[in-house]
């Protein structure tokens, strides 16, 4: 019940210029289904004057009413890192306009209640490598039937469409008024490691990838375009809808959809005329999102060690002082110290060597205190000193590891014997860390559907499993686990 409160999202529908607002959101949400995510200002420029009625709508409305949206929480703008050469386009910043969680439910809502079909997506995992297989089969998949040709497209898009959204999930996280707070908060600091980890490792994989995507869009992208779009095409229109009776220009949508996800993809992934491609603003924004977490971190380190103590610098000005040849310069190297000083009378507990009134307290015997806090938590202070140079030492364990690591390989090549590691042929007692390694690779492979995984030595394997069970005879005692064999390519 505590969530029965007023949803702003949904005000567009029903405020005075709601047409027109509603006219926007759809315009959105249909590039949205041809996996356009995100669009400028002049984009939705382009597409309202399409409509006869907003022939005449001006950029000045359209930024009044994306303001409106934007405060509805409908769109979230995202400032756009390109293209910015001059200080005047840095303050006329350009943004790119992506409809929020509840803007696309909310359209979806709409769209069934005018009885227009909406496709359903899913969730994958290892999309990069989804992607290159699926673009790899495009020959052997233009010979096949037309359900086979609208599965390949089906999970070629719900791949490519799940890879989208996950870059749209981070981004949007990153960019929100709650994570630009907590980065810049104390706490942050533990969580930096996890959050630059995460992005270079999206980045490493898409880094990875992205150049062998290219190149197939490049190769098969004109084969792809003549050939096989019209048999997607043909394969959608003979799926039977219940709604379609209602659609005269059914097929004609359904192109115009499979152009405009065809067109998303390469974009994706190839530079236009208008625009650079996605995969390059997406490495742009993530080092600028890692530069922002690593000056914020420097910042607030920064300002933690602005209360440490200046032992250093107050050494070195006492001996500038003892060194000091007249009164007069040591007067200058206390008053660079310390500045203007206000006068004030102190009283010392100490025997004096005369009891004028008028001598000076330059002209005595000076007298050494040792003051030290009155606070329970206070320990003194360790000497600093400096460090040796073990270079040589590192070194010398960088060695040890490399050879502990060729070590290990040697050892666990040992059991790969015709490309087939076979686990219930293994008789030997073997150590713990080739056990270690055997179920690593294990649950790699068993983490995607095809059971493919690579070992840290670049060799794929497909895992199979047989019946039964096996026992792994090893050091610190027996393992019984499922009966595995890993088949390594050629």
């Amino acid at each position: 019940m505590r969530y029965l409160g007023v949803i702003n999202e949904t005000s567009y529908l029903s405020v005075p210029n709601a047409s027109q607002y509603r006219t926007i959101m759809r315009i959105f949400y249909q590039e949205y289904e041809k996996m356009r995510f995100q669009l400028y200002k002049e984009d939705v420029l382009e597409l309202l004057h399409r409509n006869p009625a907003y022939e005449d709508y001006s950029m000045e409305q359209l930024k009044l009413d994306l303001d409106a949206l934007i405060r509805w929480k409908n769109l979230t703008p995202i400032q756009d890192p390109g293209k910015v050469y001059t200080i005047a386009d840095y303050k006329n910043k350009q943004y790119r306009y992506v409809m929020s969680e509840y803007a696309v439910e909310i359209e979806r809502l709409t769209v069934r209640l005018e009885n227009i079909f909406v496709e359903s997506g899913n969730l994958s995992t290892n999309l990069f490598v989804r992607l290159e297989r699926s673009l790899e089969e495009t020959e052997e998949v233009e010979g096949k039937s037309y359900k086979e040709i609208n599965e390949w497209w089906s999970n070629l898009q719900e791949d490519f469409k799940r890879l989208n959204r996950n870059y749209q999930d981070y981004l949007r996280e990153f960019y929100s008024g709650k994570s630009d707070r907590l980065m810049k908060s104390v706490e942050f600091i533990l969580h930096k490691d996890r959050f630059i980890q995460y992005l270079n490792e999206f980045i490493k994989e898409m880094q990875k990838h992205s150049r062998y995507i290219t190149r197939l869009l490049t190769q098969k992208g004109e084969q792809i375009e003549e050939q096989l779009l019209e048999k997607v095409v043909r394969s959608e229109v003979e799926i039977p809808r219940a709604l379609s009776e209602l659609q005269s220009n059914m097929e004609e949508s359904i192109r115009e959809n499979i152009w405009g996800k065809w067109n998303s993809l390469k974009s994706w992934f190839l530079n236009t005329p208008e625009h650079e491609c996605e995969s390059h603003k997406v490495l742009i924004i993530t080092n600028d999102i890692i530069r922002n977490i690593i000056q914020n971190a420097a910042l607030i380190l920064q300002m933690q060690n602005w209360g440490m103590s200046r032992k250093d610098d107050y050494c070195k000005f006492l001996e500038l002082f003892l060194e000091a040849g007249t009164l007069e310069e040591a007067h200058k190297i206390s008053a660079h110290v310390f500045g203007i000083q206000n006068i004030q009378h102190l009283k010392e507990n100490a025997v004096r060597d005369t009891d004028s009134i008028n001598s000076s307290v330059y002209d005595e015997v000076p007298f050494a205190y040792s003051l030290k806090p009155h606070t329970k938590a206070y320990r003194e202070r360790r000497r600093q000193s400096g460090f040796a140079d073990k270079t040589m030492e590192k070194l010398q364990h960088r060695m040890a590891y490399l050879r502990q690591l060729d070590g290990e390989k040697e050892l666990v090549m040992r059991y790969i014997r015709d490309g087939r590691l076979d686990l219930t042929a293994i008789e030997d007692v073997i150590p713990d860390s080739v056990r270690i390694t055997f179920l690593r690779w294990i649950s790699q492979a068993n983490m995607n559907s095809g059971k493919i995984g690579r070992t840290e030595y670049g060799q794929e394997f497909r895992l199979v499993r047989k019946p039964g069970t096996c026992v792994l005879h090893c050091e610190d005692g027996d393992l019984t686990m499922p009966a595995y064999v890993l088949e390594f390519g050629a």
